[in-house]
């Protein structure tokens, strides 16, 4: 589908074009990490060493403290995910570089968690074998489609990300999601910190648990590309960055979303700005809901998030 400028009523084709040189995608992207993906810069054009003898187009670190790597062609070329796999498996054997590299941009305070590492590979298409591919590898890769347009337009779509396995599946035998294997998981989870939906609702009320599941339901309705990822403290919802994070206690559920404080006008009663405070999920705004009621009043604020970050 073509982008259409608006004019007077009518409708005008905005035609395509392409970056003259390779960086000048790496650079726009380095320069505005936070805008897109909501990460914080690293390094670019990052040396392997002398053995590899690669360079990393740019190192990135997530919202919630991630490894990230980002890498970039302006054609469509299958090398792109062969390097990405590439330094994926350098970098899950090189942390401690990562670390000092972490350590060096953002301060020796800043934290890594080695609990996933997102790989991004942006290009203007993909061949079918390359999307077969890394269907079949399992790798966590996203790959991203750009177009550039004459009116100085970027358009950036996700058209593959392995998506793991969540709740939904063990719902759909029929059997208990929150309870079976409980042990199992928690056990998985010491081993090799990955982390479960059914954990965050193990041993909650039965009516925290429906609430969850109100409030899973309604947040991936909102768009079929939208992950669950279960974290320690907290299930994020993201896209291409986290929308809202669902954190269960035994009372009420808190959601953090990816908003301002600003952003909520007249602001309901379970309303907290956390801008300023400690808090586990990402989001500088603090809803505590205890019933479908009041998560009626959250919804519209979760779409608001929705459509800032853009879909």
């Amino acid at each position: 589908m073509p982008i259409f400028e608006i004019d007077a009523n009518r409708l005008l084709p905005v035609e395509q074009k392409n970056f003259a040189l390779e960086k000048e995608l790496q650079t726009l992207i380095e320069c505005n990490l936070q805008a897109v993906f909501n990460c914080r810069f690293v390094a670019t054009e990052f040396s392997t060493g002398a053995q590899h003898a690669g360079r990393i187009d740019t190192l990135a670190l997530s919202e919630e403290d991630n490894p990230v790597i980002i890498e970039y062609k302006k054609v469509e070329s299958s090398e792109l995910i062969n390097q990405s796999l590439f330094y994926l498996h350098w970098i899950q054997d090189h942390k401690g570089d990562f670390q000092i590299a972490v350590q060096k941009a953002l301060g020796n305070d800043a934290r890594v968690d080695w609990s996933d590492v997102r790989v991004i590979c942006i290009a203007p298409n993909y061949k079918k074998y390359d999307l077969h591919a890394v269907q079949v590898m399992g790798a966590n890769i996203e790959l991203w489609k750009y177009r550039l347009f004459t009116n100085n337009s970027l358009y950036l779509e996700e058209v593959f990300h392995n998506i793991k396995p969540t709740a939904h599946a063990s719902a759909a035998t029929g059997k208990n999601p929150i309870m079976v294997e409980a042990g199992k998981k928690a056990a998985q989870v010491r081993a090799n910190a990955t982390y479960t939906f059914e954990e965050h609702l193990a041993g909650k009320p039965q009516k925290i648990q429906e609430l969850i599941y109100t409030v899973r339901e309604f947040v991936t309705g909102l768009d079929s590309a939208i992950e669950e990822v279960p974290k320690k403290l907290y299930v994020a919802y993201k896209a291409s960055q986290n929308i809202v994070c669902v954190e269960a206690q035994n009372r009420h559920v808190k959601l953090f979303v990816k908003l301002k404080p600003s952003d909520v006008a007249d602001p309901p009663k379970n309303f907290r700005d956390v801008s300023n405070i400690g808090h586990s999920g990402t989001g500088d705004v603090e809803f505590a809901i205890a019933s479908t009621e009041e998560f009626e009043e959250v919804k519209r604020y979760i779409e608001m998030a929705y459509n800032k970050v853009g879909g």
